[in-house]
């Protein structure tokens, strides 16, 4: 995908500011580690319902919240532009529709579950019935139906797993485009901290205060098994069943 297709400037009828909690909830204690100072950047509001956007792609756009470019929508009725997530293939002049009642396959198309013959490639699959589309919503992301029954549709996802879903639920036709974002490399530190990816120190190389793994003279592995900060083992409790007279 070239630069030569993307627009320069964001929609300003469909930015807003948005501010980074750097991994804390509401108490103001960190819950997500090392996150924080990223660059500021301002959030697109995206059509991930899609029961009302249809019109003809102006243009393409970057999204710095997203791993998925952006697809402008043109509505000539309305006069109106907004954002839904661009698919493979994706281009300027194509016509896109939403909540259809007929088995249509164009790329981008959205429209229920009931509507999209079994084996397609979807994306942007909602929960419930009238909710955002939640899943399969990152860059080369999609799904397969699998089969269909009077009320329930089950849907292969990206990572393997097979889940239930309501056939009223709303789906979109195509895969998320940008499919090569997984092949990026950072190169540099400097990358990661403008994406807000802070540095991970390692247990070893602090003081015995600071971590159960510090500490030691010379070099040291930890001397026991990984724990956290805490002290609580960081791969699981001990599952392994020991003999009735077996030493420990």
């Amino acid at each position: 995908m070239t630069k030569k297709r993307f627009l320069e400037k964001p929609l300003k009828s469909q930015i807003k500011a948005h501010k980074t909690l750097s991994g804390r909830n509401n108490k103001g204690r960190i819950t997500s580690w090392h996150r924080g100072g990223c660059h500021k950047r301002l959030y697109r509001e995206i059509d991930f319902k899609r029961k009302h956007t249809q019109g003809i792609v102006i243009g393409l756009e970057y999204d710095p919240n997203r791993s998925a470019y952006l697809a402008r929508i043109f509505n000539p009725d309305t006069k109106k532009q907004n954002y839904i997530l661009a698919t493979t293939n994706i281009q300027k002049g194509d016509v896109v529709r939403s909540n259809l009642t007929h088995g249509a396959l164009n790329n981008a198309h959205s429209k229920p579950l009931e509507r999209i013959l079994t084996g397609t490639p979807i994306h942007n699959i909602s929960l419930h019935p009238g909710e955002n589309g939640k899943l399969l919503r990152a860059s080369g992301a999609y799904g397969h139906i699998v089969k269909k029954t009077k009320n329930l549709a089950q849907i292969r996802l990206k990572s393997g797993q097979y889940r239930w879903f309501n056939i009223k639920a709303q789906a979109t036709n195509g895969i998320i485009g940008n499919t090569e974002h997984r092949f990026v490399k950072l190169k540099k530190a400097g990358r990661a901290r403008w994406l807000g990816h802070r540095p991970i120190v390692r247990g070893v190389a602090m003081n015995p205060i600071d971590h159960p793994h510090g500490g030691g003279e010379g070099k040291t592995s930890g001397g026991r098994p990984s724990v956290t900060p805490w002290g609580k083992p960081t791969k699981g409790a001990t599952t392994r069943r020991l003999k009735k007279n077996a030493k420990i």
